[in-house]
This record gives C-alpha cells, structure tokens and sequence, in this order.
C-alpha cells in the first residue's frame, strides 16, 4: 500500500474500467487524463485532511493493482466510509484481504476513526462476502440507493468499529488472515 502516483493512472484505467469490476462502483474516470485528475484530487483531499486513498501494489510490482479510500463522514473523521476496486487478475490471490487489514488498522490507529462503514451492492456477492469475511456487521439494506448502469440498486451497510477490531486482532492474533 502506498499513496497513488500520476504513474498510476494506466494500470488503473486498463484494471478498474472492465465491466466485471466496474459494474458495482461508482463510475471510474474513462481515460488516463481523467485518472490523473482523479489522483490530483486525491492528494489535495488528503492534504485537506478529508479523503484518502491508498494504491494497492502487489509484490514485485509498480503500479497499483487497485485502491482502497476512507472518506470523512464527519468533521472529526470519528466515522468514515471506505471503499474498495480492485483489478480482476488480483481476485482471490490474498493481495485484498491484506490490503484491508492494513487500511481498517491506518483509518483506526492513524486517522483516529472509531467507525468505519462500506456499502456493496446487494447483487456483489465478492464485496459482500469479503466484507463478512473482514468481521464487518451488516447493519441493513439501502434500498434503491446506487444507481448503476440506469438501474437502481440496493445497497447493504456494513461496519466495523474500532472495538470489535481490536478485539478481534486481539483473538486471532496481528495477522488476521
């Protein structure tokens, strides 16, 4: 996990634009000029103490893979939401459950968050199971609260305080796996 660079914003077009990875997120810029805006307002949330959003990096690579974002809900940053894409070649290699645990333990120790919230579509079976996986609590359903591809979708919200994560750490050991 890094901070993103401009360098990034090929892998990121070629990796997080296919259907298959874009059809349960927010719409992703549709061009290299379009990423590097993106990543130029990255860093200038960061530096407003608002947003920030870590590039994923597989071992022996450069260039992210995906990313992971943690978003201020309120002027504290005492609850955020955060987020995730990641690159379809990198699905079931490991790289995002320790890519999570590395940006809930920064949103927690760092930032100082005590709640962390995600929505996933309901229809994203991957985003679900991987949050359930995290020990994230389903809180209920948005109903009709993504819009995507012209459909409305409905929306589960999950969250993990900081807690029960610590708690957790604290049974299955630092490396949860």
């Amino acid at each position: 996990m890094r901070e993103l660079r401009m360098t990034d914003a090929p892998a990121l077009l070629e990796l997080l634009t296919s259907e298959e990875v874009a059809r349960f997120i927010s719409p992703p810029p549709t061009s290299i000029d379009g990423f590097e805006r993106f990543i130029a307002w990255v860093h200038q949330e960061r530096a407003a103490g608002r947003y920030i959003c870590f590039a994923v990096v597989p071992d022996g690579m450069d260039t992210a893979a995906g990313l992971f974002q943690v978003r201020q809900l309120d002027p504290q940053f005492g609850t955020a939401e955060w987020g995730f894409a990641l690159g379809r070649p990198f699905w079931g290699t490991g790289i995002f459950m320790s890519a999570a645990h590395l940006t809930i333990d920064f949103a927690f120790d760092e930032i100082g968050a005590y709640r962390l919230e995600a929505r996933a579509a309901i229809a994203n079976g991957r985003g679900n199971g991987a949050l359930a996986k995290l020990g994230a609590v389903k809180e209920g359903t948005l109903r009709r609260s993504f819009v995507r591809g012209g459909q409305q979708l409905d929306q589960a919200l999950w969250s993990i305080v900081r807690e029960d994560w610590r708690r957790a750490k604290a049974v299955w050991g630092a490396a949860i796996h």
